[in-house]
């Protein structure tokens, strides 16, 4: 058992399996239990084939490099941003002597692999082809399989990239057509990604429950990418009843559409979401009947969110996902290719004569979009939460106005500011980058406006440009811009409405052609409440406010941050350091009180003091807790010496911090044994230090 499913091909972190590993070896040289394969065509799974070319910009070269330097760095084809890999397809180049595969494969023999990559130890030497129709790779290398290995020879009446791409979701066809068929349910709406996926469960369906069964689909309205209404219409129907293209990520506006269109005899009985754009979810509970189906068959299609809608819509529905309980699928899915192979065949002919990348959802249009924009490299981002907002920015860059950008601490404004700077008509200007809590009220005027020689007492020759004529035609930014205080904010005023001012001790007008982007910690409206910001100056700037979240709210941006940080020390100290999984768990269940910039932070300093090639979630924890003792230290000496005015009482302040210590450790433990050690003190100190403060 120990040889026969690749546990030995383990190279870091010893211990684990092939498909949770962060490396394994790829060398083609046979062991006992194995067999090679000479790879053709690679299919990879729909989020990480999206992910690597949204993240290329859909550049076929750099789509090309991407995914060969995942196999180089992992020893398989398993994107760690999606924590995916996909299938193959081959031919059996040599078996380990004594090595038996399933049903009598042997050398020569063509064979289709429906384990998923994430555990097959892959070396890729050449790809000859990326095909973006079905998300593919024709490719020369080879693949290292096992006994245990899902395989089956190839079929030859059956062209290879849609018989893959049907295998690599044959479960989810087998298995959500015997549901629907049990259930004997009839109406059924499938949220589709692209053409050919469609049309796989369309049949599925179909043939499985009977004619009498109904399908309609709905895809996003720019998933075309060029291809007509009518042209996907000949691929559809008679497979399926109606298709509408609707705006997914405008759910209830879709809702009220097809209530109007679809639902006046009901509700449906099931809906089967094939799509992660967001909204789809939300769209799925609110067409699905009451003790409806909802299928799922991607694991990060937001089945949860669904959940979530249904519950608050007061619909009890039951909610299913792609699993692996399904057998003898695989039959089922080349049965059902054979029947509409006609079709499919004619579905290849028109991917052909598009010449590849014609089904590409509005999302990756989007991310296409992102992708081209100047400085986006520089910003590092995983969840849909960024995604949302670097297009609000770049829609935002675009218009020559001036922007408030919101934020907490560390959140990265700055980096906003950059990619508004690089995409906007002024990006050959300048951008000068002014910090207002630092300039000193009495020296605010000359440096936002300069001054002439002679203008005062150590003024220098010649004199000196100010902020705005430094800025002229491009872009000021002024970070943490309510601490001006007001009499600077009367005389900012006057030059953002009048694009005018004079230098100090001058009598010259300056003009000055200038874009504002001010960033607050604090709510600037709520300063123009408390009386400490102008109201007029608020409404001239807040043309347009980008509110940046909290890291805390974009928590998959964490698990890419964190990556990025340790590869930027690597590479810096010429060192080779890895997260272990736990790791990544417990840094996105930290709050981040200081955002990117504290996680930064943490990330140096991790990989400075772990010992080792890895870090663990041990390390991240202590060092974490260290960080929250040391908040809660400094937070109640702060308190502690505001409460005591001239006079400080050592012991009250020593048994308050007492107090505040075990508290935090009881909170952090969860039991008494573990706080005591989380702060060094024995079980028995630590319970008499507790009855002491009523704890």
């Amino acid at each position: 058992m120990k040889n026969n499913y690749g546990i030995d091909r383990v190279i870091e972190p010893a211990g684990t399996v092939p498909v949770s590993a962060w490396k394994i070896d790829n060398s083609p040289a046979l062991r006992p239990g194995e067999a090679r394969v000479r790879l053709r065509r690679v299919h990879i799974d729909w989020d990480s084939f999206r992910q690597i070319c949204s993240s290329c910009a859909y550049d076929d070269e750099r789509v090309r490099a991407k995914i060969l330097y995942f196999v180089q760095r992992r020893g398989k084809l398993h994107n760690p941003f999606t924590n995916s890999g996909g299938t193959f397809s081959g031919t059996i180049d040599e078996i380990y002597d004594g090595t038996e595969l399933p049903d009598g494969i042997g050398c020569g023999d063509e064979i289709c692999c429906q384990s998923s990559l994430a555990g097959i130890p892959l070396k890729i030497r050449r790809i000859d082809e990326v095909d973006y129709d079905y998300g593919q790779i024709v490719c020369d290398g080879t693949a290292i399989i096992f006994p245990t290995t899902n395989i089956l020879r190839t079929v030859h009446d059956l062209s290879m990239n849609y018989t893959l791409a049907a295998l690599n979701i044959g479960e989810d066809l087998y298995r959500i057509s015997r549901m629907i068929r049990e259930r004997r349910m009839s109406r059924i709406l499938i949220i589709g990604r692209d053409i050919h996926t469609v049309m796989y469960y369309a049949e599925a369906i179909r043939r499985t429950a009977g004619d009498g069964c109904g399908v309609t689909v709905v895809a996003h309205k720019n998933k075309r990418s060029g291809i007509s209404e009518n042209e996907i219409r000949s691929m559809l129907i008679p497979m399926v009843r109606h298709l509408y293209f609707l705006d997914l990520s405008e759910p209830h506006n879709a809702f009220g559409y097809l209530l109007k269109k679809e639902f006046k005899s009901g509700f449906m009985d099931a809906v089967l979401v094939t799509d992660n754009v967001y909204g789809a979810e939300t769209l799925a509970a609110l067409s699905v009947r009451s003790h409806g189906l909802l299928y799922f068959d991607l694991m990060r299609n937001n089945s949860s969110n669904a959940m979530l809608v249904a519950e608050g819509l007061g619909k009890v529905v039951s909610i299913a996902a792609s699993d692996n309980s399904a057998e003898n699928y695989d039959r089922f899915t080349l049965g059902l290719l054979r029947g509409m192979k006609q079709r499919l065949e004619k579905l290849n002919a028109f991917y052909r004569q598009r010449n590849g990348r014609t089904v590409l959802c509005d999302s990756e249009l989007s991310d296409k979009t992102l992708e081209k924009a100047a400085g986006l490299e520089e910003y590092i981002f995983e969840s849909e939460v960024s995604r949302n907002l670097l297009r609000n920015v770049l829609n935002v860059a675009c218009f020559d106005c001036n922007v408030i950008i919101q934020g907490e601490t560390g959140v990265g404004k700055e980096k906003i500011l950059s990619l508004i700077h690089q995409n906007s008509e002024r990006r050959d200007g300048p951008c000068v980058r002014i910090n207002c809590s630092t300039i000193p009220e009495g020296l605010a005027e000359s440096e936002f406006f300069g001054y002439e020689e002679g203008a005062f007492t150590g003024a220098v020759s010649g004199g000196k440009k100010g902020f705005f004529e430094m800025a002229d035609g491009g872009i000021l930014f002024l970070d943490e811009i309510g601490t001006l205080p007001l009499s600077m904010q009367s005389k900012l005023l006057r030059v953002i409405q009048e694009n005018q001012f004079y230098r100090v001790g001058g009598t010259q007008q300056q003009d000055v052609n200038v874009r504002l982007i001010c960033a607050s910690n604090a709510a600037l409206k709520e300063l123009v409440d408390e009386g400490a910001f102008r109201e007029d100056l608020y409404y001239r700037l807040n043309i347009c406010t980008i509110e940046v979240p909290p890291l805390r709210e974009r928590r998959s941006d964490i698990v890419r941050l964190a990556s990025h940080f340790v590869e930027e020390w690597n590479q810096r100290y010429r060192i080779s350091k890895h997260l272990t999984s736990d790791a990544y768990v417990s840094l996105t269940s930290y709050p981040w009180p200081g955002n990117v910039r504290e996680l930064e932070n943490v990330m140096h300093r991790l990989v400075i003091n772990t010992r080792g090639a890895f870090i663990s979630g041990g390390d991240v924890d202590e060092m974490l807790n260290a960080e929250e003792y040391r908040a809660v230290v400094t937070k109640l000496r702060r308190e502690q010496l505001e409460d005591a005015g001239d006079s400080v009482n050592y012991y009250e302040i020593m048994d308050a911090q007492e107090k505040r210590l075990i508290e935090y450790a009881l909170t952090k433990g969860g039991t008494t044994r573990r706080a005591a050690e989380i702060i060094g003190l024995s079980h028995s100190t630590f319970a008499r230090k507790k009855q002491k403060h009523g704890l």
